[in-house]
């Protein structure tokens, strides 16, 4: 049994191996599995902790392919359904040396934007320990944001762990105020909220990570812990009825590629929650695992075995 658990769409990305070039004149890629949240599965996996990933695929190649990928990186994909009705999402992204890459998405109307409520009742909650929710999952179709905030009322009633990232993706959704809306509404049901400070500009109209924090713990009683992440400079942490304190990131000598920096922030933490570590420690190995994501150029090709987490944190 798993001690891990998340939920999202799984894409496979075509990534430009040309540096700076836009993906009109681009013309090698090299395919990666990816996903916000498959990413964290795939990042917990690997420092040795069993992971389990719930969503669905299409009958074709890029959801086999995504299945195979599950398997070669220790994920249990047991809880994956195929549906053969519709097809599994991919997109293009750019490969730059500097900033943010350009994507270009293929994924509306996929297998995952049609998980099946009643597919929920396979799940065994019982060993789960934490269980990490996205905003992403919630932005693809209503019948998915209905699919999530009942897992998170399920989790929640057996007492689990829930962290939460936001993860805006403001293409997804209808207008901005709606992302705002239920955003906030869905990070209610997470013990620990984990917003980017430029997040937080959008979400509680502030980048100010103390004023960040505040705003979700007082929102509602099952948060326990609010963490902002500061880009290189780290992250800022808030308990409730402690002050706040920052823990310092890591330097990076060459960045390759930004994405997936996020979600190995997640994976530190939750392995380091997993590990019994303060919440120093895991926010701190949170923040190593997201500078060594930054390094290679696929969404998830960075994250660490712990003995790479050890060497480079030491």
């Amino acid at each position: 049994m798993a001690e891990f658990l998340t939920i999202g769409e799984p894409m496979a990305v075509f990534a430009s191996e040309d540096v700076d070039q836009s993906l009109v004149d681009a013309k090698k890629f090299s395919k990666f599995a990816a996903g916000a949240e498959l990413n964290v599965a795939i990042g917990v996996s690997r420092l040795r902790h069993s992971a389990a990933y719930v969503t669905a695929v299409g009958d074709d190649p890029f959801g086999e392919f995504l299945i195979k990928a599950m398997g070669n990186t220790g994920v249990d994909a047991k809880y994956v359904k195929k549906n053969p009705e519709f097809w599994t999402g991919f997109y293009l992204k750019e490969r730059v040396s500097h900033g943010d890459p350009s994507t270009f998405y293929y994924r509306k109307n996929s297998a995952a934007a049609h998980y099946r409520m009643k597919d929920l009742d396979e799940i065994n909650l019982d060993e789960i320990k934490i269980a990490h929710l996205s905003g992403i999952f919630a932005a693809i179709s209503d019948g998915d944001l209905e699919v999530l905030k009942e897992l998170g009322k399920r989790l929640q009633e057996k007492g689990k762990l829930i962290t939460f990232d936001p993860n805006l993706r403001p293409a997804l959704w209808a207008s901005q105020e709606r992302m705002v809306e239920v955003t906030n509404e869905l990070a209610k049901m997470a013990t620990i909220v984990v917003p980017g400070v430029n997040e937080g500009k959008i979400l509680v109209n502030s980048d100010d990570p103390e004023t960040i924090a505040n705003f979700y713990l007082n929102q509602g009683n099952q948060t326990k812990a609010v963490i902002v992440k500061v880009g290189p400079k780290g992250a800022y942490i808030r308990q409730k009825n402690q002050p706040g304190r920052v823990v310092e990131g890591f330097k990076v000598d060459k960045v390759v590629d930004t994405v997936g920096a996020g979600d190995g922030f997640a994976v530190g933490l939750i392995t380091g929650l997993l590990e019994g570590l303060s919440l120093d420690d895991t926010v701190k190995r949170g923040c190593a695992v997201g500078a060594l994501a930054v390094m290679s150029p696929g969404d998830n090709d960075g994250y660490p075995t712990p003995e790479e987490l050890n060497n480079f944190m030491n």
